[in-house]
């Protein structure tokens, strides 16, 4: 018994709420991290995917209060911190998509792989990680067993 996948082709939550950076290649994704992004950002993923700030400070490695700092600030994030919530964005996007809505796809997240313990929200902690997550639902839209 397969997953069935449903494609939301007019675009969800996620390309709507982050059309500057969801959607892009690799190349425009380097540019933009190296820049670095404002921690609205970093707020608005956390909501997007239904998570407390404290477990998304901790998935990219940053305390909630320095984010909050950078805010205060008005202070762009560093480019690894960067980076990361741009993967964490094209993650967000492509599950949307797929999955046809974000609840379903937290939920697949949670799921662990086959036989494993580990689920693939526990790689979310690096952009490699992330990466490994896209490269999981791309073989699942081409009908790939994951």
């Amino acid at each position: 018994m397969g997953i069935i996948i449903k494609v939301n082709q007019r675009g969800g939550v996620v390309k709507k709420k982050f059309r500057l950076y969801a959607g892009r290649n690799n190349l425009s994704l380097f540019i933009t991290a190296r820049k670095g992004v404002k921690p609205d950002l970093f707020y608005d993923l956390a909501e997007v995917m239904n998570m407390s700030e404290k477990s998304l400070a901790e998935i990219i490695h940053v305390s909630p209060r320095t984010i909050s700092n950078y805010r205060e600030s008005k202070k762009s994030l560093d480019p690894v911190q960067s980076e990361h919530l741009l993967k964490l964005v094209a993650l967000y996007d492509k599950g949307e998509e797929l999955f046809g809505n974000l609840t379903e796809f937290n939920y697949w997240l949670q799921k662990p792989f086959w036989n494993e313990k580990e689920r693939p929200i526990d790689w979310l902690v690096t952009p490699g990680g992330v990466e490994l997550i896209i490269d999981e639902l791309t073989r699942l839209a081409y009908g790939d067993a994951v």
